[in-house]
Formats: C-alpha cells, structure tokens, sequence
C-alpha cells in the first residue's frame, strides 16, 4: 500500500470515487435496455438478408413485451443476489480488511460486467441462463460495495455533522448513476456492447488504485480514531450486551496514543446487529423506498423512451435529474437533521411531499424541459430520503451507545438494512414490469405512491420506538 499520508478529505475522495464506479457500472444496464430489447427481438434484425439464419442466432424473445419482462427478471434477480451478498458483505467486512474487500468486488464486479454486455455480444452468444447467472454472481460481488464505504466513512466521521457530511457524501450512488448515463450515452451509437467496455474498464481501473490508496481507519497513520475522542471525555461505558452470559463478547483491550484511550472491540454477531434498537424497523421501512428509488434507477430511461418517444440517447441524459435531485436532497436534508438533531421527522415530512410529486410526474406532458422540473423534484424527495437512510441513519444506528462505537458493528448494521431495503427493490423490480405489462405506467405510479404511504407510516412508529437512541447527533453534555 502507499506510503502517503491519508486525510479525511482524501478518505472521502476515494470512496465516494469508488462507489460512483460502482453504480455508474450498474447503471449501465438501464441505459442500454431498449437497445438490448430490439436484439433480443425480431425487429432488430434485417430480415431482406438471411433472416432465418439471423433470427435462429440472437433472437431470444418473440415479442418486445417477453424481452422486457425478462429485462425485468434479469432486475429481480440481481437485486436478490446483491440483497443476500449485503449480508455476507457487512459481515465479511466486520473481520477482514476493508479495503481488501472493496478492491476485490470493484475489480471482479468489472470482469463479469465485461462478459456479460460485451463479450456475449461480440461472440454472438445470446442465452437466458448465462445472462441470469452472470448477473446473480454481478450483484454477489457488487453488494461488497456499500457496507465497506459506510464502515470506513464511519471510522474517519463522528456523529457532529454526520447528516450533513454523510449526505454529501451519499451523493455518490447518483452521481455514478449520471457518470454511467453520459459514458453509455457517449458511446451507444456503436453498439451496447461499448457501454459495457467502457464503465467496467473504468469500474476496474478504480479497483486497483483503491487497493493501494486508501486507508481504512485513522489508526492506520497512528492517530486516534473519532469514535475514541469522542468517548475519550465520557466517565463510563455500556457493554454490548449487558447479561452476564455475553460478557465474553466484550472484551476491552486499551492502548494509549498520544495520552487517550483507544478501546478495541470484537465484530458483534448478525443476530445481535439486528437487535439493536432501530435496526429491523428501519430496515423495512428502507425496503419500501427503496423500492421505488431503484425503480426509477432501473426504469427511467426505458419509461421516457417508451412513453413518450424520446431516442434512447435522450432519455439517458434527461435521466440524469432525477440524480440532481437526490444529491441536493440528501445534502440538505441531512444538513437541516443535524440542526434539529433529529433524523426521523426530516424523513417523513419528505415522504409526505414525495406523493405530491410522483402525482404530479405521473402527469408530466410530452415535453423535456417540464419532465427534467418535475423528475427533479421527485428525486429531492425519494433519492434524498434514501441516501440517509443508507448512509447517515446506518451510521447512527452502528455507531449508537449500545454498541460502545464499535466500527466493527458498523458493516454488519449497513449490510441489514440495505440488504432489507434490496430485497424490497427485487421484489419490486418485477412487479414494475408485470404491472406496466398488464395495466400501464400509471398504474406503477399508483404501486410507488402505495409503497411511499407505507414507508412514511413506518418512519413514524419506527422514531417513536427509537426516542432518543439514534435520532441524530448527541447533544452536548447537560443538554436534555
């Protein structure tokens, strides 16, 4: 690894860079779906030359209607798979080294990328079960992603302003959404396969340099961690689990650096994790946005050129406001939480808008400048809402006192409640094409509005159970 010295501002560089790869590369998906369709189906060929010949070696679906339920299947199945690799992630990252971890999923995530849009296409080799297992073994090694970033944000970051900066810094899922929809824009006119070359050429080249530029903890460069100076000051400290059969789980070894105290503690187990106060309802709220956020992520472009007839190009690039509209809302959303100290009402008084705006989307007309306005909105008040929860509330909820700070509570507590909210978003991501497929789009408005009621009911009973124990920042000492 580099000898170099490593900051908190470099820390973040690097990982939002690395998680931006992530999803640019998944995004890629979305962007080519039309594309994808048409030679999945008889109207991609050119049937004055050999069209037997041509229709026996590609054709996979008769109809654009099969291709786009499987395109929807192909969806499903990588969310399930990425939403089970969350679980073993954040586990396997609670034990292992982190960047280890991280580098590996970026750098293997890239190759099978690779394989499934560009070699399977320069080969002429179209076939249902390698594309379906291609992507299981794609969402496997990319939910390595997210628990890694969040476990090592939480070792360079203490909870003052940890709205604020997480939801900053969780702009990096849509700002590798937009760097995902220009490199498959750019190059899209020479084939969908090109699209696949680029982002995992570029997903894996950002492996590599994760592997030897970045530095998990401060502890690294033999500087406290955050969480010990921000216990340094306290008199005293809960255990994990207070019963005296767990003791043994605790075990306490100090070391002095530069005169404080720097407390050592073993990963926490699943079942643990998930016991923590706040740990399983906000899970199930997040799998109820989530939902809908990678609804739009997987569907949007596919939507605006199906709907209204926009070239595929186009609808990539108009996508990319509902992108802005997520980074300005987890950014100032997290902001306004850390003034108020509270995460929970911020939430749902997002939510509550966010039904006024997929109404008001659902009727967007035939023109680009409006439906940019509107999709804008709508991603202030989803995308922002879900880089919170996925990124600051994860933090809070892995780093509450129950815990003693622990980092190595944090992946584990980051793969749950984004490993829920993905299973959520499997789920749905079928249920978006079975529905357009049966009823139309507007009845998939009707099914994301019904999701956000629901997950705004959630947030509600999940602040009440929780007072107190994860709602933002901690007071100071003598404040209520």
């Amino acid at each position: 690894m580099l000898s170099c010295s490593c900051s908190p501002s470099s820390a973040v560089f690097l990982l939002f860079f690395s998680y931006s790869l992530l999803h640019a590369s998944r995004k890629t998906f979305s962007n080519v779906k039309v594309s994808i369709s048409k030679q999945w189906t008889p109207s991609a060929f050119n049937k004055s030359v050999e069209p037997a010949e041509l229709w026996s070696s590609g054709r996979l679906f008769p109809s654009a209607e099969e291709a786009t339920l499987f395109l929807g299947t192909l969806d499903t199945v990588f969310l399930f798979s990425y939403a089970v690799g969350l679980f073993i992630s954040g586990i396997i990252g609670d034990r292992l080294n982190l960047r280890w971890v991280l580098s590996f999923g970026m750098c293997s995530s890239a190759l099978v990328v690779f394989v499934f849009g560009t070699v399977t296409e320069w080969l002429h080799f179209y076939n249902k079960w390698l594309y379906c297992c291609l992507w299981i073994v794609n969402g496997l090694l990319q939910s390595t992603g997210w628990p890694c970033v969040v476990a090592v944000m939480g070792n360079w970051f203490g909870k003052a302003g940890r709205g604020v900066v997480f939801g900053l810094w969780s702009a990096c899922a849509s700002v590798g959404n937009i760097l995902g929809a220009c490199l498959a824009s750019s190059v899209l006119q020479y084939g969908y396969e090109y699209a696949f070359l680029v982002t995992a050429a570029v997903q894996f080249a950002g492996g590599i340099v994760i592997f030897f530029g970045l530095l998990v903890s401060p502890e690294e460069i033999g500087l406290s961690g955050v969480e010990a100076e921000e216990n340094f000051e306290e008199d005293s400290h809960r255990p994990l689990i207070s019963d005296a059969e767990n003791e043994d789980e605790y075990e306490p070894n100090y070391s002095v650096q530069e005169g404080r105290v720097v407390t050592h503690v073993k990963a926490i187990s699943f079942y643990q994790a998930c016991c923590l106060p706040g740990v399983v309802p906000y899970s199930v709220a997040y799998a109820c946005l989530k939902l809908v956020n990678y609804s739009f992520f997987f569907w949007l472009p596919f939507y605006l050129s199906n709907n209204f007839g926009w070239k595929e190009a186009d609808a990539d690039k108009l996508s990319i406001w509902y992108d802005v509209g997520g980074i300005i809302g987890g950014t100032l959303q997290g902001f306004i939480s850390d003034v108020l100290q509270k995460r929970a009402p911020v939430l749902a008084l997002s939510l509550l808008l966010a039904i006024g705006s997929l109404v008001g989307y659902s009727r967007s007309p035939n023109d680009k400048s409006i439906n940019a306005l509107l999709m804008a909105v709508t991603g202030f008040f989803i995308g922002g809402p879900s880089n919170m929860i996925s990124s600051a509330i994860s933090a809070d909820l892995g780093r509450q006192d129950l815990v003693q700070g622990s980092s190595e509570a944090l992946a584990t507590v980051t793969g749950i409640v984004d490993g829920t909210g993905s299973i959520g978003a499997a789920v749905g991501q079928y249920l978006v094409s079975l529905i357009q497929d049966n009823l139309g789009w507007m009845w998939v408005f009707y099914f994301f509005i019904l999701m956000v009621v629901l997950k705004t009911r959630l947030t509600l009973v999940t602040a009440s159970s929780t007072r107190g124990s994860i709602q933002g920042p901690v007071p100071k000492s003598g404040a209520s």
